[in-house]
């Protein structure tokens, strides 16, 4: 894979930032998403907003909002054995005539779902030692309290995959947290049932993924309560929600090439910026090389253009 060649795309219209559809209730806008109330589901639309170091950038990466909701698509897909989610209408399903007036707006940005209940955690899974639980095993051998071998180095396969939930935060990080903390937020049934899940669910993409040229290094899923069930919600498995590295130019002992965020943090790393907002623009370079690894992560895994 390393020697593939990625298509020069042709310039893309205007990232779409912010959506307003007159006439539907607006019910949370997110860091990416928006969310409008149908009556009896929710509309949610991902925007082509990118956010990094907890700020949401000025401009945005054209199509992005696409990339993460078909990966989305997909990943549910292949994920619906397992467990249950929030879907009630498929990627080629048709728009409801309520939302006809707004198709080019919301064509393959949008994904119609039930009103579940979330769970107040990120569950996240960790399958390889990198960002913050790297740093945190250099300093007590620990990945949010969870005892490691030595010798690890960053980058490095861990012995077997791990449970580390966090909190949401309305604002700024989310907060790690211990799986006794959260089995005290959710209650241990439930904590034990989404450590479980989530690990399974980990592990399916993770053999699929490395099929396909990809390690995912590690993800976080949300899940939710509907009609007394929990069943998986939000994104799944994206560029967004997951680290992503090219599996031909892996070496531990270092940071990785990326197919996520990553590429656009180290391009910010190097800006005489303090992290605070208002952050500043992205040249056209950048918007361009990060658009590139979006799709190409898309492409990869699913076989498709998009």
């Amino acid at each position: 894979m390393e020697n593939k060649k990625i298509k020069v795309r042709s310039p893309s219209s205007a990232p779409l930032l912010t959506v307003d559809l007159p006439g539907l209730k607006k019910v949370k806008s997110g860091t990416v998403r928006e969310m409008f109330d149908l009556g009896d589901c929710f509309l949610m639309v991902a925007t082509d907003r990118i956010s990094a170091f907890d700020c949401i950038m000025p401009n945005g990466i054209p199509r992005k909002g696409e990339v993460l909701t078909q990966l989305s698509h997909f990943w549910f897909d292949q994920m619906k054995a397992i467990v249950a989610n929030h879907r009630l209408a498929l990627a080629g399903d048709p728009l409801p005539p309520l939302l006809k007036p707004h198709e080019s707006k919301l064509a393959r940005r949008t994904m119609i779902v039930k009103k579940a209940q979330p769970l107040p955690v990120e569950c996240v899974v960790r399958g390889y030692l990198a960002g913050s639980g790297w740093k945190e095993y250099r300093q007590s051998q620990t990945v949010c309290g969870i005892h490691l071998p030595g010798g690890l180095v960053e980058s490095s396969e861990l012995p077997e995959p791990i449970f580390t939930p966090a909190t949401k935060a309305a604002t700024g990080h989310d907060l790690n947290i211990s799986f006794e903390q959260a089995a005290q937020m959710v209650g241990a049934e439930a904590a034990e049932q989404v450590r479980a899940l989530s690990v399974q669910i980990y592990m399916a993409a993770r053999r699929y993924a490395e099929q396909h040229g990809i390690i995912i290094a590690d993800t976080k899923f949300e899940f939710g309560y509907y009609q007394g069930s929990l069943i998986l919600i939000d994104e799944v498995l994206t560029p967004d929600s997951s680290r992503f590295w090219p599996s031909d130019r892996y070496q531990p002992d270092r940071s990785q090439p990326s197919f996520d965020k990553q590429f656009l943090r180290d391009y910010l790393e190097t800006l005489d910026w303090d992290k605070t907002p208002p952050a500043p623009e992205l040249p056209p370079e950048i918007v361009a090389k990060t658009r590139d690894k979006y799709f190409e992560a898309y492409e990869r895994l699913t076989g498709k253009e998009l």
